[in-house]
């Protein structure tokens, strides 16, 4: 994809963490276009998830700046980037055992919605918050079990509905902080096509190590390594570089992508 050809909806611009005599990332360069389907990969360590917690404002930075369609959000909380429109999943996930999935898409919705944060409690009276949440549930495969307790639905399924609460926020840009993390091998069919078939109106940038799903998913890719950027490219080129070869995948693994 020729980024010039694209409106740069999150850039990062020589961004710079140190924690004391540690250089977590090291000035680093990053842009995401508009529609992109662009995934970070590297080694433990690389300082992937230093990078997003700087993206979204759960650490400052050093030095650097991170703009969003060309305005400086560096010094925005990280509730109110989500406002304006960057949004992300974790890795480790972060629910309401108690409340069942349509429950707690309902609150997020009304939230979004301005309704209040108890509205969501007397659902069948907004009709706009239940289709909304019915959309949700539909697109992330969780209408089965939209009124079974959290706490007692699959891992995978639990995953995807991180997915559906992030993209309740109405994002324009989507952080992906390894999805697949911890879900069973036969649940993950289901959320890598999942994740493929998100609106191609959301940008999304995906941190993964499942490189069956970085290839699958991503349009172009960037490899960190100690902190800076080693290289990006389109998935060919990554898988291609001697240098990620040696550093990141090893040369069985990228070869089996080329």
């Amino acid at each position: 994809m020729d980024l010039v050809a694209f409106m740069i909806v999150l850039e990062t611009q020589g961004l710079l963490k140190k924690f004391g005599g540690i250089t977590a990332t090291d000035h680093v360069n990053l842009k995401l276009a508009q529609g992109a389907r662009h995934a970070l990969i590297g080694p433990n360590g690389a300082g992937k998830t230093t990078l997003i917690n700087l993206i979204t404002g759960v650490l400052p930075p050093t030095s650097g700046q991170v703009l969003l369609e060309g305005v400086d959000i560096s010094n925005l909380e990280p509730y109110e980037r989500v406002k304006n429109g960057l949004v992300r999943t974790f890795q480790i996930n972060q629910l309401f055992d108690s409340m069942t999935p349509l429950e707690t898409l309902a609150m997020v919705v009304s939230q979004q919605m301005k309704l209040g944060l108890r509205s969501w409690q007397s659902l069948g009276q907004s009709s706009a918050v239940v289709e909304r949440c019915h959309e949700l549930l539909e697109m992330f495969r969780l209408t089965q079990v939209h009124n079974q307790k959290t706490s007692q639905i699959p891992y995978g399924k639990r995953r995807l509905l991180e997915m559906a609460i992030a993209l309740a926020c109405e994002p324009r840009v989507l952080l992906l902080d390894e999805p697949v993390a911890g879900v069973p091998a036969g649940e993950r069919e289901e959320l890598l096509h999942t994740v493929a078939a998100l609106p191609q109106k959301v940008s999304v940038l995906l941190i993964e190590h499942d490189m069956d799903l970085v290839f699958e998913f991503a349009d172009r890719i960037t490899v960190m390594v100690n902190g800076a950027v080693l290289m990006e490219g389109t998935a060919q080129e990554i898988a291609q570089d001697e240098r990620v070869k040696a550093v990141y995948l090893g040369q069985s693994e990228v070869l089996r992508h080329a």
